[in-house]
C-alpha cells in the first residue's frame, strides 16, 4: 500500500526527516512513535498529500504522490493531530459536505454518512452543532470524515489527543474494528495503545527512523524478548511447573499470588515464535482457568526509551 524511499522534507535548512526507507502492506495496522519533533507529524502530512517531500519517492496504491496527489487523496482518510472540523455545521451537514467532496456518489453520500455515524457511534449527535461538542466527541467526527469515503488507507495523527481515559479506550476500540477493512497508519505517544492496536511499529528519532519491526522483533533486537504476563485462577507454582515445560519458555516466575488468583511472567527464548497460543493451550488443556495473558505492560516503553535513546547516548 506504501512505499518509501529516500523521503527528505526540508523546511528552510532545517531537515525535519531525511531519507527515510520503509513499506507498509495492504490491510496491515502500523504504529508511528517518535518524541516531539521527531519528525512524525511532517511524515504523516507527506503521505497526506499535504505537503510535498524536498526529495524522495513515495507510492500510496502503486500511484506517485508527486504525480498525481488528486487520485491519491480518493484513497486515503486523513485525521491529523487537530480535526478539519467546520464548526458553524451540523455533524449531518458537515459529513454530507466531505461525502460529497471526496467524490462520493449522490445516491450514496446518505447511506456512507449514516454507515460512518454508526461506526463512530455519533449517531446521536446528528443534528448538534459542531461547536457544541466535547471534544471527544469532536474527535469521532473527525475520525467519521476520514472514513466517509471508504479509503484504502486511513492516516491517524494522534486520534486520542485530549481524550479523557473513557474516551482512549472507546476510541481504540472504534480504531480495533477498524482493522482488516483499511490499512492504517497511527501515530501516538500512549504506548499501550500502540501495543494493543498494531501489528508492527515504526520509531522515527530525529527525523530518521531508528527501527522497525513487531514489538518482539524490537525487544530481541536490543538483547530480551517481550515478557508475557498471565493471570490464571488457581495454585500459581502448579501453573508455573506446568508451562516451565512449553516449548520456547526461557524463564517463568510466579509473581504472586493473591488469594485464588495468581500472576505469572514468562519470558519467551529468542527464537521462539509467539507464545501466548501455545501457553493458552496448556492452561485449558489442564482445565486451569485463564483470566488474562498479555504482553507485559513496560515493553513497549523499555524498546522505546532505549530506541530513541540510543543516538543521544552515542
Amino acid at each position: 500500500m506504501i512505499e518509501v524511499d529516500g523521503l527528505t522534507k526540508y523546511y528552510g535548512t532545517h531537515a525535519a526527516i531525511r531519507d527515510l526507507h520503509f513499506s507498509i502492506a495492504r490491510g496491515e495496522v502500523i504504529g508511528f512513535l517518535g518524541l516531539n519533533g521527531a519528525g512524525k507529524t511532517t511524515t504523516l502530512r507527506v503521505l497526506g498529500c499535504v505537503l510535498l517531500p524536498t526529495s524522495g519517492h513515495v507510492t500510496i496504491d502503486g500511484i506517485d504522490i508527486a504525480r498525481d496527489p488528486h487520485e491519491i487523496r480518493k484513497r486515503i482518510g486523513f485525521l491529523p493531530d487537530s480535526p478539519p472540523l467546520y464548526n458553524e455545521m451540523t455533524v449531518g451537514n458537515y459529513l454530507t459536505f466531505v461525502a460529497e467532496l471526496r467524490g462520493v456518489g449522490r445516491s450514496e453520500v446518505a447511506r456512507r454518512v449514516a454507515a460512518v455515524e454508526e461506526q463512530t457511534a455519533i449517531r446521536e449527535v446528528n443534528s448538534e452543532v459542531i461547536a457544541s461538542l466535547s471534544h471527544g466527541y469532536r474527535q469521532r467526527v473527525g475520525l467519521a470524515q476520514a472514513l466517509v469515503h471508504n479509503p484504502q488507507l486511513l492516516i491517524l495523527d494522534e486520534p486520542t489527543s485530549g481524550l479523557d481515559p473513557v474516551q482512549i479506550v472507546e476510541m481504540r476500540q472504534l480504531i480495533k474494528n477498524l482493522r482488516g477493512a483499511h490499512t492504517i497508519l497511527l501515530s501516538s505517544h500512549i504506548l499501550s495503545e500502540i501495543s494493543q492496536t498494531c501489528d508492527r511499529l515504526l520509531v522515527i528519532q530525529s527525523g530518521e527512523i531508528v527501527a522497525q519491526g513487531s514489538e518482539e522483533q524490537l525487544a530481541q533486537r536490543l538483547g530480551g524478548a517481550a515478557a508475557i504476563e498471565i493471570e490464571l485462577r488457581g495454585d500459581g507454582e502448579r501453573g508455573r511447573q506446568l508451562l516451565a515445560s512449553v516449548a520456547g519458555v526461557a524463564q517463568i516466575e510466579l509473581v504472586r499470588q493473591d488469594g485464588e488468583t495468581a500472576l505469572l511472567r514468562c519470558r519467551p527464548a529468542l527464537e521462539a515464535a509467539e507464545l501466548r497460543p501455545a501457553l493458552v493451550r496448556a492452561l485449558v488443556g489442564a482445565e486451569i482457568d485463564l483470566l488474562r495473558i498479555d504482553r507485559a505492560a513496560s515493553q513497549l516503553e523499555s524498546v522505546f526509551l532505549k530506541l530513541t535513546q540510543t543516538k543521544e547516548a552515542a
